[in-house]
């Protein structure tokens, strides 16, 4: 209220403001203020002091506003000048295109036009449309992006559901974290005797016998982490058919899922004979142990005979592990194994020690033969277990009574040093002797259970006069 009482705004009007007053005003509401005749000669100028991209607009007084246009504004603006001119009505705000001197398209500004006065001036009220047009331009940015992301996922959804069709194994993808099917193709699907529609959603568990259930899916991850992984076999559920089970584990969208290859087991053998049920039966059941190994001694499977002889709880913890660790001489013992099973197709009768990790040595006879599996060679071992028997194996180099009769000839011709020596050579040679009998003439192999190097060993050959016999 002024000091006469009166009010400054009375029915929407606005009081009488000072005219620069006023140009600051409109210069601080707008990016640029431009008052123009109604023939479109400009006649003011009010930039924005906080814009200075406007400044190119300072010396736009006097001329024409055409000129400060592109070609296509010219157009725009004289349509909407001849409406805004012929109408009583307001007109909508305008969107012009301002050139600088070098002729570049540079300022985008939305106007409003206002009548200012009865001589005809008109006033524009310009806001830049730079960050506009810039969020404009990040947005179809982002719109483009997302749609190539989705066109490259739909491309690899594709892929993926093609792979499945066409695949021969049986697949299943089972959430960790919940235990439920998340894909299955048609062939596990087939092996389930379901829809995928069926399957997809529910439970791997109640897929399998339920004898199984409480440990089985921790019997997966074991494998799926285990260093030389194995498949786990099983019955569906109803107790037929058996299948083998090969877990893949990995990491999707912080989630961790597992991949699992369905074997059945009866596609194997389904056309089998007796003879071939009756192996399995023998595999299962015999009380000699059995151990499955490849090239470098890696336990592929095993039956419940050899579990009993190195006394283990459970198949997990001896799968993938090597044969050498349960053998009294380690690598010495699988290397003269394998490799007279390589060279002749197989070894009678290595009598050797079978340790356990917690059980004490045991006396052990082995026969090993090496078998073809397609491209692989697989080592097949058969133990029995001597400890339970008084029999000893018969030595190889029996002592002989004239050499107990040499020694004793040497008593009052010799001193008890040289008996004494004497008395070594006969034991080292009947060592070597034994030595180079059960690697069946491998030197190196010899060498390396008597604790001795090759040229060691030759050396020791010759001494005796076994090199020339052995050649």
């Amino acid at each position: 209220m002024t000091s006469r009482g009166a009010k400054y705004w009375s029915s929407g009007a606005i009081p009488l403001i000072a005219p620069e007053i006023l140009g600051d005003i409109i210069a601080e509401i707008s990016d640029a203020g431009v008052v123009i005749s109604d023939e479109g000669r400009v006649l003011a100028v009010m930039v924005n002091p906080a814009n200075s991209d406007f400044a190119a607009l300072d010396s736009a007084e006097g001329k024409d506003l055409r000129a400060l246009l592109t070609h296509e504004s010219i157009r725009k603006f004289e349509e909407r000048l001849s409406e805004f001119l012929t109408s009583d009505r307001p007109v909508r705000p305008l969107e012009l295109n301002h050139t600088l001197r070098d002729g570049r398209l540079e300022l985008p500004v939305r106007y409003s036009f206002h009548r200012i006065g009865p001589d005809g001036a008109i006033l524009l009220l310009g806001r830049d449309l730079r960050p506009i047009a810039e969020m404009q331009q990040q947005l179809v940015q982002a719109q483009l992006a997302l749609e190539r992301d989705y066109e490259v996922q739909r491309e690899y959804d594709t892929r993926f559901r093609v792979l499945l069709e066409a695949t021969r194994d049986a697949v299943v993808f089972v959430s960790l974290g919940t235990g439920l099917m998340t894909e299955v193709n048609p062939l596990a699907a087939r092996i389930f005797g379901r829809s995928r529609n069926d399957l997809v959603g529910t439970r791997l568990l109640d897929r399998f016998e339920s004898r199984r259930k409480g440990t089985l899916l921790e019997e997966l991850q074991a494998q799926a982490m285990a260093e030389h992984p194995a498949p786990v076999t099983t019955k569906l559920s109803g107790g037929v058919p058996e299948v083998r089970l090969r877990p893949t584990v990995f990491r999707a969208a912080g989630e961790r899922v597992m991949l699992l290859r369905i074997d059945p087991v009866e596609d194997a053998v389904a056309a089998a004979d007796g003879l071939t049920r009756n192996l399995h039966a023998l595999f299962d059941q015999g009380p000699d142990g059995i151990v499955f190994t490849d090239r470098n001694g890696m336990i592929l499977s095993l039956n419940e005979g050899f579990l009993e002889q190195i006394e283990a709880a459970h198949d997990l913890k001896v799968r993938g592990r090597s044969l050498a660790d349960f053998l009294d001489r380690g690598s010495v013992d699988l290397k003269v194994l394998t490799e007279n099973a390589q060279r002749t197709g197989r070894m009678r009768a290595y009598v050797t020690k079978l340790v356990g990790d917690y059980a004490a040595p045991r006396s052990a006879e082995i026969a090993v033969t090496a078998l073809k599996a397609g491209a692989d060679e697989v080592f097949a071992f058969v133990i029995r277990d001597l400890s339970r028997t008084e029999t000893q194996r018969p030595s190889i180099v029996p002592v002989s009574d004239d050499n107990v009769r040499s020694l004793m000839e040497l008593v009052g011709s010799a001193t008890l040093k040289e008996i004494v020596a004497e008395t070594t050579n006969v034991v080292e040679r009947m060592c070597i002797e034994t030595a180079v009998e059960l690697t069946m003439n491998n030197r190196v192999a010899a060498a390396e259970m008597l604790g001795l190097s090759r040229q060691s060993l030759y050396v020791k050959l010759r001494k005796y006069g076994l090199l020339k016999r052995d050649d």
